[in-house]
């Protein structure tokens, strides 16, 4: 028989027993934001344990066995992490913030250092792309996902590669790679080490290395569609992109990337590690790890034998025994398309809280990355001998094909600190990179060393670094007016590597792509120093104005001056708002044009491959032609916008931009001997220096570029179990064209000649999409995440080399459509599906008359037989032609993700 000390401690057993059940349940919810849309992949933890799960397509989520009371944490990016208990019963519903700090940061990095405003309050066009948006394209880079992602950014891979494989020429609003300043969490970012001098777009430019930037350790990009000059001195002439990485730890993740061609080539597979934490107060640590490889595509045309017989178009070799190769290779043995590339990628991020007002943080990235592309097919007919060195012997010789490998490291690094005391918020860091590429080139001979000749050879390369110092400095002096100011010094370093001498000893140097000879290499350095000042005032809660001035000073070229004033109105309570900016900018010199010196081999139609030149400015044969020192850039933009914000689920912006640049540094066209008197001391010149056609950089025209830019947007549209988004994205280039003559210099002119002829002003100023529009569909229902893109792409026009003058190339406006799924298959788990370019379009180009005498040409079929293997080596480059494209010819792609949280 039970006693009563025995009773009181099983019924006290049974109570905490039942109690301690009472406090665990099964907790439904959801997860929306403030226009009540459901926030799918929202992570939902439980506070303190790794216990937790992310919503679906709709924002619900399910957790089971929670504790009463224990406290979960709501995570998603772009929004205010919020924390809530657990109640006794019901579901858990949580309405979600637009992250303050999101807003605050895309205006302070990009648009105004005055103050901090949203969205809707900045007087300046600016983009927001998160890294789900660059995830969802199924473009295995960074640059190629922004191609498809923003109307005003374009970028292309060429079709003859060399050192462009290593980082193809973007641009925004068709104002070349040099001229878009490029941010990582608002610090600058180094430039590449490479200059474009192929005829390529982009040619005679550098811009920074964004392919090597890993997208998962990416939370947002901001791109400022203005001029910044004023605020981050030179380069931001067409714009800023700022690139924000993931800061506060969320959740880790492991992503696996694989793709294929329709063709079966050009295979993808990636695996990127996302992870990091928290500790302390305000501390924290991000980091990304990121492995690919892409595999070789080939996309070469039929090669003609006709034309490859012929003097003029080919080698002048016996019909019989091209038609005997290209029986065995028809298309020449060329190998063009996308190179074999291989990359490593790493990226941190972190921040310590030193006290409840002061932080130290740190950025750094680093991508090496190793790229196998290959020079045009040697074929016998061409090169009658590789000197037994390439052929195994009792072998029939059928040529050779040179490959081009190139080993590129890249990196970048700030630590800073930022404070507030008193009012006043600061900011001093200071921040490293570089950026060094080297060359291989294999399979290939000396011609001029005969037997002697190695197969290998170490042509040299580039590297270019940097160091930053900057203090900023902000106050607000009352609720309506801000003051910044602020300053920043930049030391570069440009080297230009030498090859080994068997690269570049005894012309023509190595088959493809001769050496750099010690004579041309060298180490150049330059400083500068800039301060800046920027005021703003909220005249009412509606209208503000924000001006800023700074001043710089290079060692290389003297001072620049330059100014901002932006202003906005909003009315109709808040739905609408106008805007509108004027600015002055500069662009400096790069190290590379005011330095580089070389022989670089090309294609010239007609003519096969040649040696030509390029020299710096400083060189004595720079002083004879009469070509001056190289001196910065001035521009002028105006852009005036209007944005609409009817209601919750509608928004709109257009935005009219117009850039003025002058004295725009261009790489000129390449300038030989002349014909008739008035040639006469060029030819003498050019004789006396043994300089058959040399190249040069100088500041040779003045452009206008104008434009428009709009952006739509309406979401929750209900469609069965599901909901809608639209959106349409576009941008329209109005007038893109030199103002005056080319400022070329008096020697050139008086012989009849130009520094800009018709190839070099088309890849200048028409080379990129005349216009292009995103109309996108998102599609979401339960676990289930559907995207339909279609990206116009207008014509570019081009006048290539060799082209009859009365001619122009035009590719057609095209649609590339691609279609995208994400799958939650589980509480951590996302499939991600594309296929992209589903319909497989390639680009078309026709030629096109200028004249009645190109009419005339073109109805000669002999003429237009000429012309389309003048520009297309005879049919190896017949998708894009010799000089490119205004999108990737690769055809249908397919592309697939796997997303593990943890």
């Amino acid at each position: 028989m039970m006693n009563r000390f025995t009773y009181s401690v099983l019924v006290s057993l049974l109570f905490l027993s039942t109690t301690l059940y009472a406090q665990t349940r099964t907790v439904n919810g959801s997860v929306k934001d403030a226009s009540g849309s459901g926030i799918p992949g929202a992570g939902v933890k439980i506070k303190g344990t790794t216990k937790g799960t992310s919503t679906d397509g709709n924002g619900a989520f399910k957790l089971d066995a929670v504790a009463v009371d224990a406290m979960l944490e709501i995570t998603a990016i772009g929004y205010e992490t919020q924390s809530v208990a657990v109640p006794a019963s019901g579901d858990v519903n949580v309405t979600l913030k637009d992250a303050a700090t999101s807003l605050d940061e895309v205006v302070i990095s990009v648009g105004s250092r005055n103050s901090k405003r949203t969205l809707t309050d900045t007087p300046l066009p600016i983009d927001i792309v998160s890294t789900n948006d660059l995830r969802s394209t199924g473009q295995p880079t960074f640059d190629k996902a922004l191609q498809y992602r923003v109307p005003s950014f374009n970028t292309v891979q060429t079709p003859v590669n060399d050192a462009t494989s290593l980082l193809d020429p973007y641009e925004i609003r068709n104002m070349g790679p040099s001229r878009t300043l490029i941010l990582i969490n608002g610090k600058r970012k180094n430039s590449s080490a490479l200059t474009y001098i192929q005829t390529s777009p982009g040619r005679g430019e550098s811009g920074a290395d964004i392919s090597a930037i890993p997208t998962e350790a990416i939370k947002r990009v901001e791109i400022l569609r203005d001029g910044a000059s004023a605020q981050y001195g030179s380069d931001a002439i067409a714009g800023v992109m700022n690139i924000i990485l993931k800061d506060k730890f969320e959740y880790g993740s492991v992503t696996l990337n694989t793709g294929i061609t329709h063709k079966g080539d050009g295979g993808v597979v990636g695996l990127t590690l996302n992870n990091g934490a928290n500790f302390g107060k305000n501390s924290y640590i991000n980091y990304t790890v990121a492995l690919s490889h892409v595999g070789q595509a080939n996309r070469p045309g039929i090669v003609s034998a006709e034309a490859e017989a012929d003097d003029n178009l080919g080698f002048g070799a016996p019909l019989s025994q091209v038609q005997a190769f290209l029986k065995l290779k028809p298309d020449a043995g060329n190998i063009n398309g996308a190179p074999e590339t291989a990359a490593a990628k790493f990226a941190v991020n972190g921040g310590f809280g030193l006290t409840e007002n002061t932080e130290l943080y740190y950025t750094g990235a680093y991508v090496f990355k190793k790229v196998n592309s290959f020079a045009n097919y040697r074929t016998p007919y061409w090169r009658p001998t590789d000197f037994g060195l390439l052929t195994p012997a009792g072998s029939p010789y059928l040529g050779y094909v040179p490959t081009f490998e190139g080993d590129l490291n890249d990196y970048n690094a700030t630590l800073g600190v930022r404070s507030e005391k008193n009012g006043w918020k600061s900011d001093v860091s200071f921040t490293t990179g570089g950026n060094k590429q080297v060359y291989t080139v294999s399979n290939s001979v000396n011609r001029g060393l005969g037997k002697n000749s190695p197969i290998q050879f170490k042509p040299g390369g580039y590297s270019f670094s940097h160091n930053v110092g900057n203090i900023d400095l902000s106050k607000s002096l009352s609720e309506r007016v801000n003051l910044s100011l602020g300053t920043e010094f930049r030391a570069e370093n440009f080297t230009i590597i030498a090859g080994d001498t068997a690269s570049y000893a005894t012309a023509p140097g190595a088959d493809s792509f001769p050496g750099t000879s010690a004579a041309n290499a060298k180490t150049s350095t330059r400083y500068n120093f800039g301060g800046y000042v920027g005021l703003g005032f909220d005249i009412t809660k509606d209208f503000l104005i924000d001006g800023t001035a700074r001043v710089e000073k290079y060692s290389d070229f003297g001072n620049a001056f330059v100014w901002k004033i932006s202003s906005r109105y909003k009315f109709a309570d808040d739905k609408v708002t106008l805007r509108a900016s004027i600015s002055t900018g500069f662009r400096a010199p790069s190290m590379a044009q005011s330095n580089l010196q070389l022989a670089q081999a090309s294609f010239v139609p007609g003519q096969g491959i040649q040696t030509k030149g390029i020299v710096n400015n400083y060189s004595p044969q720079a002083f004879l032609l009469g070509v001056p020192k190289l001196k910065a850039e001035n521009s002028v933009n105006f852009t005036a916008g209007l944005g609409l914000n009817p209601n919750k689920n509608f928004s709109a912006t257009l935005d009219f931009y117009s850039i003025r640049v002058d004295n725009r540094i261009i790489l000129s066209s390449e300038i030989a001997a002349g014909s008739g008197p008035q040639a006469a001391a060029l030819n003498k010149i050019l004789a006396d220096n043994g300089i058959v056609a040399v190249s040069f950089f100088v500041n040779g025209m003045n452009t206008i570029t104008q434009g428009l830019d709009f952006v739509a947007n309406y979401k929750n549209v209900v469609l069965g179990k599901g909901k809608l988004a639209f959106n349409l994205a576009g941008n329209y280039t109005i007038k893109n064209e030199k103002v005056g003559e080319a400022l070329t210099p008096s020697l050139i002119k008086s012989a009849g000649q130009s520094i800009i002829d018709a190839t070099q002003e088309a890849l200048l100023l028409t080379s990129r999409p005349r216009y292009k529009a995103i109309l996108g569909v998102d599609y979401v229902v339960g676990k289930m995440n559907f995207n339909l893109n279609n990206t116009l792409f207008g014509p570019t026009t081009f006048r290539q080399n060799g082209l009859n003058s009365n001619l122009k190339t035009v590719f057609e406006p095209k649609v590339v459509t691609d279609l995208g799924a994400n799958f939650q298959i589980g509480k951590s788990v996302t499939l991600g599906l594309n296929i992209n370019n589903i319909l497989n379009v390639m680009p078309k180009w026709n030629l096109v008359a200028l004249n009645a005498a190109g009419e005339a040409v073109l109805k000669d079929a002999k003429q237009v037989f000429n012309n389309i293997n003048l520009i297309t080596f005879n049919g190896r480059y017949s998708n894009v032609t010799y000089d490119g494209s205004h999108f990737s010819q690769l055809g249908t792609t397919f592309a697939a993700n796997l997303n593990f949280r943890f």
